[in-house]
């Protein structure tokens, strides 16, 4: 019930009342309470004819840069005594500098601006309106509205360079690139000896081997190297994400996914994005700086969520053809063999980049005898599973997250080309 109602209802009470007992003294109670809703019916606001500008002084942005709004309300109608702007902002934004809101008086035909300045972690947000709250300075008449505006704030992921990650497809695409194809051809890499061929490079006779041979000439050929399909698994799950005292190592795995993406797409791959979190997002496969643009905008967006498992996970061939590369990037808190086991029947090649979650919440629980016991006991047991993908087949990056992710990358994927398609050839996972 509105303030005017509740008012009035008190003045006929109290009338009533006076009437009903012959007391004039109780009805004259009632006259200044008559007053004031007079007053306040003559002075409040009428229809609101506000509009909006605003100005965003940029629109893309790095986690920790700041931004400048600015906003213009214009009055077409008549004067209003008591307004409050206000400019609603998402919890990843925070105001360092001004106020969002402002309490201001605005004559008739004429305009009020304020600016403010905010900054934030990665994310996104549309500008879509102005709330406005009108009222008498009495406060018996309230009208709200809100102001369509248009504006536009996208907090990009932060980017690590990196400048190769060494996949190893089962399969390639016709397209040039840097990724071994097993194949016999143009390329860099020794791969072989045949006979010489009309056309063949004379820089390409091996002539050691050719006198041993007699009248027959051999050239040496070498790996082709080519692009290929990579889809990327985000685990967004919450239970493996989110720890104690609102911390989060899901940061660093949209950390690992924007420099993974960047660098193959970099090299020529065709990538694809999954996002397995708040809301699950394909991104479709495609190549280029667009689709760099498209994967970091949903980066931005990602979240993590109450999906306990990979059960729902489909990755389809349509997309994804099988022998192509999956990169699942996850803490690995359990539920991961089910699905990495199912990708591989299915012909895939699996990379599992793995933030530590181990050291990660070691270091935010302080140093003390019992915290250091459990770590060492949760250490093992990842250890063991971490030893279990490798025995799978699995190439495995152990990320320890104080540490660039690059020097982890190094670490993990830097054993040379042949030694990998020696294992591969062992376990029967690397030949077409």
């Amino acid at each position: 019930m509105s303030r005017i109602a509740l008012l009035a209802a008190l003045i006929y009470l109290i009338v009533l009342a006076g009437l009903a007992t012959l007391n004039g003294a109780m009805v004259a109670l009632a006259l200044p309470l008559v007053l004031y809703l007079l007053a306040g019916l003559w002075r409040g606001p009428e229809e609101l004819r506000l509009t909006a500008e605003r100005t965003i002084s940029a629109e893309r942005i790095a986690p920790g840069e700041t931004v400048m709004v600015e906003i213009k309300v214009i009055n077409h109608g008549n004067s209003l005594e008591q307004v409050l702007l206000h400019d609603p902002l998402p919890a990843f934004l925070k105001t360092i500098e001004g106020a969002s809101s402002r309490l201001v008086s605005i004559p008739a035909s004429e305009s009020i601006s304020w600016s403010y300045t905010v900054r934030g972690r990665r994310g996104s947000h549309y500008f879509d309106e102005i709330q406005v709250i009108a009222e008498d300075r009495l406060g018996l008449i309230v009208k709200r509205a809100a102001l369509p505006t248009r504006g536009q704030l996208l907090i990009l992921p932060p980017v690590s360079r990196i400048r190769h990650i060494a996949i190893q497809p089962r399969e390639t695409r016709v397209y040039s690139g840097v990724i071994p194809a097993h194949q016999g051809g143009t390329g860099i890499e020794f791969f072989g000896l045949r006979e010489y061929h009309a056309g063949d490079s004379p820089h390409h006779i091996n002539w050691r081997v050719s006198a041993r041979q007699g009248e027959v000439l051999f050239s040496n050929e070498y790996e082709q190297e080519r692009v290929a399909d990579v889809g990327i698994v985000l685990d967004g799950r919450r239970r493996v994400n989110d720890f104690s005292g609102g911390r989060s190592i899901f940061e660093d795995s949209v950390l690992a996914a924007v420099a993974v993406a960047s660098s193959l797409l970099a090299e020529g791959n065709r990538v694809g994005l999954f996002i397995y979190g708040k809301r699950n997002k394909w991104t479709s496969p495609g190549y280029g700086k667009y689709q760099r643009e498209r994967i970091m905008q949903d980066l931005a967006l990602a979240e993590t969520g109450e999906t306990h498992n990979f059960k729902t996970l489909i990755v389809p061939r349509r997309l994804f053809p099988p022998n192509s590369q999956i990169i699942l990037i996850s803490p690995l808190g359990g539920g991961e063999m089910e699905l990495l086991s199912k990708l591989h029947a299915r012909g895939y090649q699996l990379l599992v980049i793995s933030p530590d979650p181990v050291s990660f919440e070691a270091r935010g629980l302080g140093e003390n005898p019992s915290v250091k016991l459990a770590a060492r006991i949760a250490r093992l047991q990842r250890e063991v599973l971490l030893r279990d993908l490798r025995h799978r087949g699995v190439q495995v990056v152990n990320w320890d997250v104080s540490k660039p992710f690059e020097q982890a990358v190094r670490a993990s994927l830097s054993r040379p080309a042949a030694f990998l398609h020696a294992i591969q050839r062992g376990r029967g996972v690397g030949r077409k």
